[in-house]
Formats: C-alpha cells, sequence, structure tokens
C-alpha cells in the first residue's frame, strides 16, 4: 500500500506518519536525490506499524553496510534514505526549539552519519551556480556574521505581533521570513532541507496545521522560489522576485492552488524550447504533455541507470532513437545532462534539481 492509501483512508495515526514519511521523501529532490524502493518498503512497515523509526532507521543503515555503493547515484540514494529517515522522525514529534541552537539541532538530526560537519554552521564563504539564474549565484551572508544574522532573525521573529493581521498579511510576514532565513545559507550542505522542516516544525508550534506533503510535491519549486526571491542583478535589470515563494506559501497556509511551475522562474529561458516531431515536421511546445512526459521519462531512467544508451532509453519509451538522441543532445547544451568518463566506459549524471514539471 503506498502513502497516499494510507492518507485516504483517515486512520489518525497512520496519516500522520504517511504525510511525514511522504514529505521526508519529496524533499530529497532540492538536492537531486531519489529515494529507493527498500526505502519506501521500509517506510511502509512504519506507517503500518509494524515496526518504530528507530526499527526503520536501523534497517536503512544495514541495509547500506552490506550493499556495494559504484556510481554516485548509489551514494546519492544513500543520503537520501538516511535523510528521509530523519525528516520522518523529526516531524512526528511535537517538540521544537525555535532558536539558534534548535536550528542547528535539526541539522545534526537530518545529517548524522552522512556529514562529518553535522550541526555545524560553515566556516567558509560559499557561491552557488543556480540553472534557474542561468549559471549565476545568489549572494549569500559571509561565514563570519552567520551566527549573529541567523540570531538577529530569529529574535526578530519571536517578538513580531501577529495579532490583528490578516491572512494575506500574515502570508507575506511569513513569505518574508523563510525567504531571509534560507538566504543566510548556514550550512554548506543541506541547507534547503534544514530550513524546510525547520519551517514546518515553526508554522507548527505557531498554530498552523499545514499540509506539509506540499513540500513532498514541490520541493524543487520551493528551493527555485528561495532562489528567485533572493536573486538581485542591478546590471542587468534583476530585481528579487517573491512572487513565486508567495504563490507557495499562500497554498501552504491558506489552501489555495496556484499553479507551481519552475520554468516560469527561469531568468533567461533557454533558446529552443521546443520539439519537432518525426511527423511532418509539427513543432511540439516543451511545456507540451507529450515532450514533457518524455522528458521526465528520460530522466528518470537515467537516475535509475546511469549506464543506460538511448536506443534502450528509446525502446522502454517506445519512441524514435532519433528523439532521443535530440532530446538528450539538447539536454547536455542547457547543462542538464552530462556524460562523465568516454563513450564505451562512461555514464550519465543528470545535475542535481533538474525538474521539468
Amino acid at each position: 500500500m503506498d502513502n497516499d492509501e494510507y492518507i485516504r483512508q483517515g486512520e489518525p495515526d497512520k496519516r500522520e506518519k504517511a504525510y511525514a514519511w511522504r514529505t521526508a521523501i519529496g524533499l530529497q529532490k532540492v538536492d537531486g536525490l531519489s529515494t529507493s524502493d527498500y526505502l519506501n518498503t521500509t517506510a511502509e512497515r512504519n506507517i503500518n506499524g509494524d515496526i518504530d523509526i528507530a526499527a526503520a532507521q536501523s534497517l536503512i543503515k544495514s541495509y547500506y553496510k552490506f550493499k556495494t555503493l559504484s556510481t554516485p547515484s548509489d551514494f546519492g540514494m544513500e543520503e537520501a534514505d538516511i535523510v528521509a529517515s530523519h525528516i520522518a522522525e523529526l516531524l512526528n514529534e511535537v517538540s521544537f526549539s525555535f532558536s539558534f541552537p534548535g536550528l542547528l539541532s535539526v541539522h545534526r538530526r537530518l545529517f548524522d552519519g552522512v556529514f562529518k560537519f553535522s550541526g555545524k554552521i560553515r566556516d567558509y564563504d560559499i557561491t552557488k551556480s543556480e540553472w534557474v539564474l542561468g549559471g549565476d549565484t545568489v549572494t549569500y551572508v559571509n561565514a563570519i556574521d552567520l551566527k549573529d544574522t541567523i540570531e538577529y532573525d530569529l529574535d526578530q521573529e519571536k517578538i513580531f505581533n501577529y495579532q490583528g493581521l490578516s491572512l494575506d498579511a500574515i502570508v507575506g510576514h511569513i513569505t518574508t521570513f523563510v525567504r531571509d532565513l534560507w538566504q543566510i545559507h548556514p550550512f554548506g550542505e543541506g541547507n534547503t532541507r534544514t530550513i524546510a522542516v525547520f519551517v514546518i516544525k515553526y508554522l507548527r508550534s505557531i498554530g498552523f496545521k499545514v499540509e506539509i506533503d506540499l513540500f513532498a510535491e514541490s520541493s524543487w519549486y520551493f528551493r527555485n522560489s528561495l532562489v528567485r526571491a533572493n536573486y538581485r542583478n542591478v546590471a542587468k535589470g534583476i530585481e528579487p522576485d517573491s512572487t513565486f515563494l508567495i504563490r507557495f506559501f499562500r497554498n501552504f497556509l491558506m489552501g489555495e492552488r496556484n499553479e507551481l511551475r519552475n520554468r516560469y522562474m527561469v531568468v533567461k529561458p533557454p533558446e529552443g524550447w521546443e520539439e519537432r516531431t518525426g511527423n511532418g515536421g509539427d513543432v511540439v511546445k516543451e511545456d507540451s504533455d507529450v515532450v514533457k512526459d518524455v522528458v521526465k521519462g528520460i530522466c528518470s531512467r537515467i537516475r535509475k541507470n546511469p549506464l543506460c544508451t538511448a536506443e534502450s532509453l528509446a525502446a522502454d519509451l517506445n519512441i524514435s532513437s532519433r528523439q532521443v538522441q535530440r532530446i538528450m543532445q539538447r539536454l547536455k547544451s542547457e547543462g542538464f545532462l552530462v556524460r562523465i568518463g568516454g563513450r564505451k566506459e562512461g555514464h550519465w549524471e543528470i545535475q542535481d534539481g533538474t525538474d521539468f514539471r
């Protein structure tokens, strides 16, 4: 039985566990990671009450202790499985500390056994090339100022008075708070996953009954909207745009159904976002269901088997090898797909965060 079925059944305990696992699994997508079938099976056993969360985590760690890992996707899957189990545990806990140590604790618990620096703020400055910014980066807070900046933002939020505000105003304020907290980027790795869990627990602690599975459905959108909300390049005529992040939080806190599409956020959309069919030369835009499904199918199969060929992809998708090669070439030219190694000995890699929703 999948998580959706537990949610539909309406059993309170199973439903809450299912929401937590679904969100935990979905949040791995912010770093381009996917969980394993073993993780999904283990999560189902926990949701069903056959094992507790500690046993689930122990099983996952044992699984990787004896599993041979040989490709980057293998190591990424191990990280995704372990971190997802930790997120599921935190989301099912009521306790929470809205403080600097509390934020560090979330990172430490999420990445315990994954990163040596879990629970520690970075001691170096960073930049991150973002495909939504055409390869540019958001400006993040200097390492030397991290602790003071985090404490200031949290202290300001603690004393903020929500009384008398409309729901629109509340959503606007929370959007700004989360935008600014994320831009500090206190952690070298795992920043967005940590902020997402911290924010979910904070909002619950102040009375919001949030539908956390929105993070499962739109976690990569959430990250990209934070990037756009914090990006400014006056020379290019670009100012920070929180519109996309506001849409997310209006869905999250108000139950609206605003469309959340990553491609709308791209600062300079790649040229040639179209695909010509083999019949009559008709032009099909990339946001059409047909081409979108083909692109998603190719990416999904490459993530599962980085050694796959255009011929095997074509057979799986029931399309021509020529069409697969054309799409893969375009993905390569736009930086979404990378070939590691030679033609015979190499493998494919989908760049972290690539999403074609």
